[in-house]
């Protein structure tokens, strides 16, 4: 039981120590919306919901939230935006239940930290290739032998995808299955292929929406190259082994299935909160055992930008080096 007098509370809570400083990792939070108008008033930024003939007014969270997303039937004022901005909120325009990431804006706030790890790894053959290697690894498992060569684990994820397709049709009586993706000749395509390409172009979405939340460009791929989506892509390919390809062949007899697929997916998304999980998992990629919670704390504490010189690196930023 707690001994403490309120006041020594309060005189605890002036004086803030390091460890009370909230993690970055854990202020990267997201919020969606739909079917709103959101507004600056006099007490903050406000969505106003219409639930039959009454408007309902929600505060929004601003200085605690990281990325807002907002689905379809939203309206924004400038001034709403310009708050979202001075407290550092990600704000991106998304499909419905965050599905697709039409737009974003990132405020000028937002670190640069993971953008400049992931610049920096994928500039260098050796980091490259040892990002690249964990992508693999991490969906093989233990099993990826410890010494092969990207060119080997490639060809692992070849013969795994053939046998993982093999397992499923097995198991939903769907044979014999080929993977196509024919967009100028949708219908005449089996459900199957509809519906793991429309996941799979649920899937691009949110993980778009999480790297432009963390800073990150969808452009610098470790795995793929040569499109502005190959980091999508590679993270992405994370998770399809375990939501869209199983999700697909459950609707080999379906009518619908790419919209029945885009509609179960999302229902997936809630359950499997993977917005964080996605952020967590580019962060362990790019730097793992990194000492993050550390960092933060002290990341936290100041708020001024950095500067480069070539031969030193980084330098403190806010100090006069008029004397050197």
């Amino acid at each position: 039981m707690s001994t403490s007098t309120p006041r020594n509370a309060r005189q605890r809570l002036a004086a803030p120590t390091a460890a009370m400083l909230p993690r970055i990792g854990d202020s990267l939070s997201f919020l969606y919306i739909d079917i709103a108008r959101i507004v600056q008033d006099d007490t903050g930024v406000t969505a106003l919901v219409q639930l039959g003939d009454d408007i309902r007014r929600v505060a929004l969270p601003t200085a605690a939230l990281g990325c807002l997303l907002l689905g379809p039937g939203v309206s924004i004022t400038t001034r709403a935006l310009s708050t979202f901005a001075r407290h550092g909120t990600t704000v991106i325009c998304t499909g419905n239940a965050g599905v697709r990431c039409y737009i974003a804006t990132t405020p000028d706030s937002l670190p640069t930290r993971w953008l400049e790890t992931q610049a920096r790894a994928w500039a260098d053959d050796t980091t490259r290739t040892a990002v690249a290697r964990r992508m693999y690894q991490r969906r093989f498992g233990d099993t990826a032998p410890a010494d092969a060569t990207i060119s080997q684990l490639r060809g692992l994820e070849g013969q795994r995808m053939k046998a993982l397709y093999r397992m499923l049709a097995e198991q939903n009586g769907v044979r014999p299955f080929k993977r196509s993706y024919a967009p100028d000749d949708w219908d005449a395509q089996d459900p199957v292929n509809r519906a793991l390409s429309a996941a799979n172009t649920c899937l691009y979405g949110i993980t778009h929406a999480a790297i432009n939340a963390l800073g990150c460009t969808p452009g610098l791929g470790f795995v793929h190259t040569g499109t502005s989506h190959s980091f999508i892509y590679d993270i992405a390919d994370l998770y399809k082994a375990q939501l869209t390809l199983p999700l697909a062949f459950t609707l080999h007899d379906s009518t619908d299935p790419d919209g029945q697929a885009r509609r179960s997916f999302r229902d997936g998304l809630r359950l499997f909160r993977l917005l964080p999980r996605i952020v967590a998992d580019i962060q362990t990629l790019l730097e793992p055992d990194d000492g993050t919670r550390q960092e933060d704390a002290q990341d936290a504490t100041e708020e001024l930008v950095d500067l480069w010189d070539p031969d030193f690196g980084r330098l403190a930023g806010g100090t006069n080096y008029g004397h050197q």
